[in-house]
C-alpha cells in the first residue's frame, strides 16, 4: 500500500519545514514539496497513485526510540504487559521500544530471552528489542548473545529484583571483556548501599521513613559503581569493544561520570543516559518486528 501524507508541517534532518512524504510499504520512498508534480517522474507517478492525507497544518515528526521501558511480561502482567503497552507507546509517537530483563522470570537465558522475542513478534504494533540480563551466574549466556538482534546486555551492579546483582569480580571482568556489545550498567555500590542502610535502621529501628532512601542510594553509592564500570571497561582490552554504556544515577542530585569519553558529563538524578565512547560506534543494528 503506497500513501502520500501531503502538505505536512514535516520536523525532519534538523529542520522544520511544509513538505510531503510518500511512503510504499513500510518504506519512505521521498520527502519534499509537491512531490504529485517533482521533478522526479518516477516520484511523480508513484504519489499521484497514492492514497492521499492531507496533512495541511499538522505536524509530521518522526517515530522516536525508547530505550529503557518496563512493560512487565511475563509474571508481572497484573501490572501491564507487551500487548497494552506497546499500544500505548504507538499511540504516543515511540516507534522502537527496548525493554528490561527483570521481569519474572528474568530474561537470563536465550530461552527465556527468545520467548519475549516470540510474544512481541505476536502482539507488538512497534519494533522492538530486548535487553538480555546477566547475573553472577550467568556469564556463558551472556556471551551467547547475538549483537545484530539484540539491544544490549543489562548488567545491575546495586541490587534489583531476584538474582540480577552482579558484583562477582571475575564475572564483571569477563563481561566488559568478552561482551561485542552495548552493556547498560544500573550503577550503584552494594557495600556503600548496606553500609547506609545499616545506619539508617540503627537510627530508625525497621520503621526507616522514606526520605531516607536518597540517602541509603546515595550519590557517593553511584559514583562508586559508575567508577568501576568504567575502570572495567577501559582495561578490558576485548578486539570488539561495546560501543557505549549506560550508567544509572539513582541517588540525590547528579552523578559525574568520567572514564574514556570525550567528556565529562553530569547525569541528572533519577536518569539513566547513554554516553558514546570516544570511539565510533558502529551503526546500529536493525531490530525485528
Amino acid at each position: 500500500m503506497t500513501h502520500l501524507f501531503a502538505g505536512a508541517t514535516l520536523v525532519h534532518e534538523g529542520r522544520v519545514e511544509t513538505a510531503d512524504l510518500l511512503i510504499s510499504g513500510d518504506r519512505i520512498v521521498a520527502v519534499g514539496p509537491d512531490l504529485r508534480s517533482g521533478a522526479n517522474p518516477a516520484v511523480a507517478d508513484t504519489a499521484n497513485q497514492a492514497t492521499l492525507h492531507d496533512c495541511a497544518g499538522l505536524h509530521l515528526l518522526p517515530g522516536m526510540i525508547d530505550d529503557q521501558v518496563h512493560f512487565r511480561e511475563p509474571g508481572l502482567t497484573h501490572k501491564a504487559e507487551i500487548a497494552t503497552e506497546s499500544r500505548a507507546a504507538v499511540s504516543g509517537g515511540i516507534t522502537t521500544f527496548m525493554e528490561m530483563p527483570n521481569t519474572v522470570p528474568q530474561a537470563l537465558t536465550q530461552e527465556l530471552l527468545q520467548d519475549k522475542y516470540d510474544r512481541a513478534a505476536e502482539v507488538s504494533p512497534a519494533n522492538y528489542s530486548f535487553f538480555m540480563g546477566a547475573s553472577n551466574g550467568n556469564l556463558d549466556e551472556v556471551l551467547k548473545t547475538d549483537p545484530k538482534r539484540v539491544c544490549g546486555v543489562k548488567v545491575f551492579m546495586g541490587s534489583s529484583t531476584g538474582d540480577m546483582l552482579v558484583d562477582d569480580a571475575a564475572v564483571l571482568e569477563g563481561i566488559f571483556k568478552e561482551c561485542p556489545m552495548l552493556i547498560a550498567t544500573h550503577c550503584e555500590d552494594e557495600a556503600t548501599i548496606r553500609a547506609n542502610a545499616a545506619n539508617a535502621r540503627q537510627q530508625f529501628g525497621d520503621d526507616v521513613p522514606i526520605a531516607q532512601h536518597p540517602i541509603i542510594r546515595s550519590a557517593e553509592a553511584c559514583y562508586r559503581s559508575s567508577s568501576r564500570a568504567v575502570s572495567s571497561r577501559r582495561d578490558a582490552s576485548s578486539p570488539a569493544p561495546s560501543p557505549a554504556f549506560t550508567l544509572g544515577a539513582a541517588a540525590r542530585g547528579s552523578c559525574s561520570i568520567s572514564g574514556p569519553f570525550s567528556r565529562r558529563r553530569r547525569l541528572p538524578k533519577h536518569r539513566e543516559t547513554t554516553l558514546q565512547s570516544a570511539a565510533a560506534a558502529p551503526a546500529a543494528p536493525p531490530f525485528p518486528g
